[in-house]
């Protein structure tokens, strides 16, 4: 399990989705002020969360998505659909994120928002589960073709 290339891919996925779900990945500032973005919600100067937990529930599945298609070695064509679905997932991640940028932008006039460092883990995990899906396909070719020399 772990000798195998695409395990550690997912591994990576695994631990850049949840190290992504507890720093801010944007801030966002209006008029005098600030408040930072994270999975979680909005969160002021004085530590008080307004919650959004859309983003917290799409990292979560992210992740445990990864964590199953990890043992699943035995099932590498499951092991690919798990993996496709997780991609899309990571995607709808970031259609939400900007949902919810384009939200506060409206909600307060001339509100500007910075983007984080950890907004683009979630981009490295999107093109790691890309390299998995591609490893896994090699696996599953390679196996096959064995079997027909049987």
């Amino acid at each position: 399990m772990l000798q195998r290339i695409q395990t550690l891919y997912l591994l990576l996925v695994v631990i850049l989705m949840t190290i992504s779900v507890f720093l801010p990945l944007a801030g966002v500032e209006t008029g005098q002020e600030y408040r930072e973005l994270n999975a979680f919600g909005l969160v002021d100067a004085s530590n008080n969360l307004q919650p959004m937990w859309g983003l917290f529930v799409l990292s979560l599945v992210v992740i445990v998505i990864a964590l199953v298609a990890i043992f699943k070695y035995k099932k590498r064509i499951l092991q690919i659909r798990l993996c496709i679905f997780n991609g899309l997932i990571i995607l709808g991640f970031y259609a939400l994120l900007g949902v919810q940028i384009y939200l506060l932008k409206q909600a307060g006039e001339g509100a500007s928002v910075s983007l984080k460092f950890a907004l683009a883990l979630p981009l490295v995990s999107l093109v790691l589960d890309y390299l998995a899906i591609r490893n896994i396909g090699a696996d599953e070719v390679l196996v096959r073709s064995l079997d027909r020399l049987r």
